[in-house]
């Protein structure tokens, strides 16, 4: 097994599985029954031993609680992240009130991480298959928060330094196809080649353009002071109560530049 055997692998359950399409028993409208949630999903493959790990245990980054790789799995030799793009379908529908999330998004955020922790569950067992030891560290009884807005292992700090994207604004990760969608991340002792960095800056892919800012609803961003992550959480548990058992957001996810892929700078 190779990098490639592993994304064949993902991309087959993704274009194939029935759970990547809203059936009509969940859907909240059956205008939505059959809309597919996730294109296929991009890797980044990284070091277990990469000392951006490390830092992560630095209060300004997370803190002591973030947990190494080789901390969640002794033999880790690598770490795989992907990022799973949503649809047109599911992106378009959220774009539209200024207020309040899409039907759409709000499947896309529950049953697509539904979806995301099976991807996630399926590779793991390939990967035990072939013999190699593999855990999913947002799935392992380990994984928990010690404060709040953090926890002991983050996908989009996983997925920054293993090569998939630099943060923006709003907090969200941009990869070579935007930020609309979910992640994930497979710690494993087989061993890869690890995939270069394309950046150095952790804002490096964001033009601080501030359109994140401008879709917020609540106005938790700005270009001066970045994300107040306790005005998000708090418009998020509003919509836990709005949209039971459902909840979500992502207006600074969608019509936006970096929304679908990595914005233009200026002069470029």
């Amino acid at each position: 097994m190779d990098k490639q055997s592993i994304m064949n692998i993902a991309n087959e359950y993704v274009m194939k599985s029935e759970h990547n399409f809203l059936s009509l028993e969940n859907a909240i409208s059956e205008e939505l029954a059959g809309i597919k949630i996730f294109e296929e999903p991009i890797f980044a493959f990284g070091s277990a031993d990469d000392e951006l790990f490390k830092l992560l245990k630095n209060p300004s980054a997370i803190g002591e609680n973030f947990m190494l790789p080789k901390e969640w799995l002794l033999s880790a030799k690598t770490v795989i992240c992907y990022f799973l793009p949503f649809s047109d379908e599911i992106t378009e529908k959220n774009k539209h009130d200024k207020m309040w999330p899409s039907d759409g998004w709000l499947h896309g955020r529950i049953e697509g991480q539904f979806f995301v922790n099976n991807l996630s569950i399926h590779i793991c067992n390939k990967l035990k298959e072939e013999g190699y030891e593999a855990v999913v560290p947002v799935l392992d009884k380990r994984f928990g928060s010690a404060r709040p807005f953090t926890s002991n292992w983050s996908e989009r700090h996983a997925a920054f330094i293993c090569g998939l994207g630099t943060f923006g604004l709003s907090k969200g990760l941009i990869t070579e196809k935007g930020m609309a969608g979910r992640f994930g991340s497979i710690v494993t002792s087989m061993a890869l080649e690890h995939d270069e960095r394309k950046y150095h800056d952790i804002y490096e892919y964001c033009t601080m353009c501030g359109a994140c800012a401008g879709r917020c609803p609540v106005n938790a961003i700005s270009v001066e002071c970045g994300k107040d992550h306790r005005k998000c959480s708090d418009f998020l548990d509003i919509t836990k109560e709005k949209y039971k058992p459902r909840y979500g957001c992502g207006k600074c996810q969608v019509a936006v530049p970096c929304s679908r892929k990595i914005p233009p700078r200026k002069g470029k």
